[in-house]
């Protein structure tokens, strides 16, 4: 502004267009840095709602229950049957359906672990790389005090209000599957499906050998025609 000269038109016309110029360049110098500032901040708004929306998620896996067994097991079907020793058909077959709940839950739980200790906070990974040891030293894991943690940092980002503190809220264990009895069913299915098939072969075998026979009946029917 010092240097404008208006002692002619033409050099009025230079000033106006240098100040026309070094406005539209503070102008454009202004956009981009609040383009690139909004950017960033988009970007940070996207990495925080990932990360509350995966400790959420964290959250519902590690704490569903507040009955029945708040523990998780670390125990595999083999284990349980070395601890037990043989067993019989219809006990195993519950013993399966059993060890087949209690291994999705497990396998939940260290999904759950593995995406807190990548996206929890100090707390949160300390608390999910115990858990994660216990497991894998074969002892059975709580997981209440890592569900707290994550229920006030999952309260506090979403500006809510803290719980009040004279309620006693009960202890939380990682959610059951809802299709628990499921694999029950269907491995009673499998065997029900697998003795009709081993009828089906005993009949036709009677059928063609003429001797082997698996039932009373067939045998006194044997006799009979003997």
């Amino acid at each position: 502004m010092h240097n404008a000269d208006f002692s002619s038109w033409h050099s009025t016309l230079i000033t106006i267009i240098g100040l026309v110029l070094l406005t539209l360049l503070g102008v454009g110098v202004r956009l981009l840095m609040m383009l690139t500032i909004q950017q960033r901040r988009e970007r940070l708004n996207r990495q925080i709602n990932e990360r509350v929306k995966t400790l959420i998620a964290a959250y519902k896996t590690l704490g569903g229950s507040f009955t029945g067994d708040l523990s998780v097991s670390p125990l595999h079907l083999k284990d349980i049957k070395e601890r037990n020793g043989d067993v019989p058909d219809i006990a195993s077959l519950e013993l399966s359906g059993s060890s087949e709940r209690a291994r999705r839950i497990r396998d939940a739980v260290e999904s759950a672990l593995s995406d807190i200790i990548l996206l929890g906070t100090e707390e949160h990974v300390r608390l999910a790389v115990r858990a994660a040891s216990e497991l894998a030293q074969g002892r059975n894991v709580h997981t209440h005090d890592l569900v707290v943690a994550l229920r006030d940092f999952i309260r506090k980002a979403l500006d809510i209000e803290r719980i009040p503190s004279d309620l006693e809220l009960p202890r939380q264990g990682p959610s059951r599957p809802s299709g628990g009895s499921g694999g029950r069913e269907k491995g009673a299915g499998s065997q029900g499906g697998g003795g009709a098939g081993g009828m089906g072969g005993g009949g036709t075998g009677g059928t063609m050998g003429g001797g082997i026979s698996t039932d009373g009946d067939s045998d006194t029917s044997t006799s009979h025609h003997a």
